[in-house]
C-alpha cells in the first residue's frame, strides 16, 4: 500500500469514474486501474463496483476510503510543516473561489503572496459557492474564498474583509449617494442565477424576476463588464462590489455611486472543513490577504453601525 493507491481510490470515489479519476491524479487509466487493483489484491476486498455507471463505491470500500482520507490529510499537514519558517506557507494547497472575487481579489494578492512563499504550489479554480461547499467536504479543495456567513455546522470561516455593494448607472452628476429606494421597481441588471451575487442584489433592490426588462429579451450575464455594458446600452441599475469598482475606467466610476449609510456590504471569507484543514496555511493566508485588502476599502474606516451584512 503506498500513498499514490490511496489517492486513486479517493478520486474514483469522488469523480465516480475511472478516466476523469485517471485525470484528476494525471496518471493513465491502465496505471490508475492497475494500483487500485492490486491494492483490493492486498486488502483482499472489493472497493468498487466497476459494473455500475457511474462506478459505485462499495459498502467495505467506502470504509476504506473513509480511511484513506484521514491518511491523506495528515499526511498533508505533515508536508504542511515543510517551510522554511513559520511565516511561509506550506508545499501546496488547492483553493476554491467564486468568481465575482476572483476578478478583482487575486490580480491584487497573487503577486505578493507568490513571490513570499516561492516554494508554495498553488493551485486555483473558480467555483461556484455550492462547488466550493461540496468541494471543501469532500477533500477535493484545501480552503475556498466565498460570500459567507454560511450556515454549515461542518464549514469554518475566517472573515477576511467587508466590501461595500455600489449602485452602477447614476447619470445625476450632482447625487453623491443612492438610496435604495430610489432604484426599487426600476430596471436591474443581473449575474445568471445560482450566483450569491444575484441574490444579495435582488435583496437589496427588491427586485423581482426580469422586471423592468425589455420583454422580448431574457439574458443571464456571467461577468460585471457584460452587465456594465447593458446598463449603458438599455439604461437601468446595476450592482458592483467595491474592489470591482476600484478597477474600473474612471469614465464608468463617475456613473458608481454608493448607497447611503448603512451601506450594504457582502461578507468575503476564507472558509474550510475542520477535518481536513491546513490550520497553519489558514491563518498565514487570512493574515495576509486581510493585510493586502483592507486598507483598499472604505469599510475598514466604517463603524459596524454604518454597515447591513447582506446575506447569501
Amino acid at each position: 500500500m503506498n500513498i499514490h493507491q490511496l489517492e486513486y481510490i479517493v478520486a474514483v470515489d469522488q469523480h465516480r469514474h475511472f478516466a476523469q479519476a485517471a485525470e484528476a491524479c494525471h496518471v493513465t487509466q491502465a496505471t490508475l486501474s492497475a494500483m487500485i487493483k492490486k491494492l483490493e489484491q492486498e486488502l483482499n476486498i472489493k472497493l468498487f463496483d466497476r459494473t455500475r455507471q457511474p462506478v459505485k463505491t462499495t459498502e467495505d470500500g467506502q470504509q476504506v476510503i473513509e480511511l484513506a482520507k484521514k491518511m491523506l490529510f495528515y499526511r498533508n499537514q505533515i508536508l504542511d510543516l515543510n517551510a522554511k519558517s513559520p511565516e511561509q506557507l506550506g508545499s501546496s494547497i488547492t483553493l476554491g473561489i467564486i468568481p465575482t472575487v476572483a476578478n478583482s481579489l487575486l490580480p491584487m494578492i497573487l503577486p505578493k503572496l507568490l513571490k513570499s512563499h516561492p516554494n508554495l504550489q498553488l493551485k486555483i479554480v473558480e467555483i461556484t459557492t455550492d462547488e466550493i461547499r461540496q468541494q471543501l467536504l469532500s477533500g477535493k479543495i484545501d480552503m475556498g474564498i466565498m460570500a459567507t456567513p454560511v450556515e454549515d455546522d461542518q464549514i469554518e470561516e475566517n472573515i477576511l474583509y467587508y466590501e461595500a455593494m455600489m449602485v452602477y448607472g447614476v447619470t445625476e452628476s450632482h447625487k453623491k449617494y443612492v438610496h435604495k429606494e430610489d432604484i426599487r421597481g426600476k430596471r436591474i441588471w443581473l449575474l445568471e442565477e445560482g450566483n450569491c451575487f444575484r441574490d444579495q442584489s435582488m435583496t437589496i433592490c427588491n427586485v423581482r424576476e426580469k422586471e423592468g426588462r425589455p420583454g422580448n429579451l431574457t439574458f443571464e450575464g456571467s461577468s460585471f463588464d457584460t452587465l456594465l455594458n447593458l446598463t449603458d446600452q438599455f439604461g437601468g441599475y446595476t450592482l458592483v462590489p467595491e474592489l470591482y469598482f476600484n478597477l474600473m475606467p474612471e469614465k464608468r466610476k463617475k456613473k458608481t455611486r454608493h448607497f447611503e449609510l448603512p451601506y450594504p456590504v457582502r461578507e468575503i471569507s476564507l472558509v474550510y472543513h475542520r477535518p481536513y484543514v491546513k490550520r497553519r496555511s489558514i491563518e498565514i493566508l487570512t493574515k495576509e490577504i486581510k493585510d493586502l485588502v483592507s486598507r483598499k476599502l472604505i469599510t475598514c474606516n466604517l463603524k459596524p453601525m454604518d454597515m447591513s451584512i447582506t446575506g447569501i
